[in-house]
């Protein structure tokens, strides 16, 4: 059955097949150009040098063809449109005009030696001339085709992303909201407010620092470092308010001085200490131990980890947290989620990108007012 969560294929990445419009121009040009510009001279179609020039005629615009195709699929490797266009124009009308025209005149030079006919300079060029700008006419049309399928690209990517940042927003908000959830922190908070009611004020008002955070991220595609360590923190908090000593959070110092240059999607560390809360046990005796620190390649990534001790009672989990994360990092930062299970812990290394401004900060640790 068709998975209906499933993305479209990226219009940019599907193989270019060219192959039919190819045949059809080479034949084309190959036939009409010739007849076009007079090459046969006086022999007509009853000699055998009128279909042996049909022939080789027809085999240079399949070497224009290809050439050209192999110069402008070259140059997309290395030049781009939007950083620097007028450098790629040059590049590729020097490259087809280069390649092109000598080939023609060589090509031409040959079938007269071989016909028996004078060299005629005038249409040579002309010959020459015609051949370069349909070779930059069928560029131009190759650029629009590439053009067209990047701007597809583009549009599906952000309709990607906007998907992926709402489900992750729907599902952080679903997490909080779940009954579940709603019924643990009202009976705690209704016990602490009995028994201890300063930690039954601190528990609510970390609750709705919480909940700010989430709506304040909202249309953020990235936020800093250092404002996801504090909503991690207060998380925590909240965590802690609830559990006791039996989840601890430990962020590395060196994280934390270095964590305004960097930036994440919002969300992903808390989804993180989220799945290791729901899917190891924990008590006091016992306690899981949820590390953040950097990635030792680089350190251009967060490493989130814990060990595993899977809850007997727990059912598999779907992995949509993950995955939804790992897609979100691949759109915004160029990587995905690197995973790792060995000798009893589980490690994330959550990519991240160089933190381009300040931004309003999303959550600054503050309560709400």
């Amino acid at each position: 059955m068709p998975n209906p969560h499933a993305d479209p294929p990226n219009p940019a990445a599907l193989p270019f097949d060219d192959r039919p419009l190819m045949t059809v121009g080479v034949l084309a040009f190959g036939v009409s150009i010739p007849f076009l510009t007079g090459l046969y001279g006086p022999i007509r179609p009853n000699e055998w040098r009128f279909w042996a020039g049909f022939v080789w005629f027809i085999a240079l615009a399949a070497a224009i063809w290809l050439g050209n195709r192999w110069l402008l699929f070259k140059q997309r490797e290395h030049f781009d449109w939007f950083a620097n266009p007028w450098r790629k124009l040059a590049m590729l009308v020097t490259a087809n005009v280069l390649y092109t025209a000598p080939l023609t005149a060589a090509w031409l030079y040959t079938w007269t030696l071989g016909a028996g006919l004078p060299p005629d300079a005038a249409t040579t060029q002309v010959v020459t001339l015609t051949n370069v700008i349909c070779v930059i006419f069928v560029t131009h049309a190759y650029e629009t085709v590439f053009l067209i399928r990047e701007r597809e690209s583009d549009l599906l990517r952000v309709a990607r992303l906007e998907r992926m940042q709402a489900e992750a927003e729907l599902g952080a908000l679903k997490a909080q909201i779940d009954p579940h959830f709603l019924f643990n922190s009202l009976n705690t908070l209704g016990h602490l407010i009995t028994h201890d009611a300063q930690r039954g004020r601190e528990f609510c008002d970390t609750l709705a620092g919480v909940y700010r955070y989430v709506l304040a991220s909202r249309g953020r595609d990235l936020v800093g470092l250092d404002e996801e360590l504090a909503f991690v923190r207060a998380y925590h908090r909240l965590l802690a308010l609830r559990f006791g000593p039996a989840i601890t959070l430990q962020i590395d110092p060196a994280l934390a001085e270095v964590a305004g240059r960097w930036a994440l999607p919002p969300l992903g560390l808390q989804t993180l200490l989220e799945n290791a809360v729901k899917h190891n046990q924990m008590g006091e005796d016992t306690p899981l131990a949820v590390h953040m620190d950097l990635a030792p390649a680089g350190h251009t990534a967060v490493r989130v980890s814990n060990h595993q001790r899977p809850r007997r009672s727990a059912l598999p989990g779907a992995g949509l947290g993950l995955r939804n994360l790992d897609e979100r990092c691949r759109l915004l930062t160029g990587q995905g989620l690197t995973v790792r299970r060995e000798n009893g812990r589980f490690e994330v290394d959550v990519p991240v990108a160089p933190r381009q401004e300040a931004p309003t900060p999303a959550y600054d640790g503050a309560l709400p007012p």
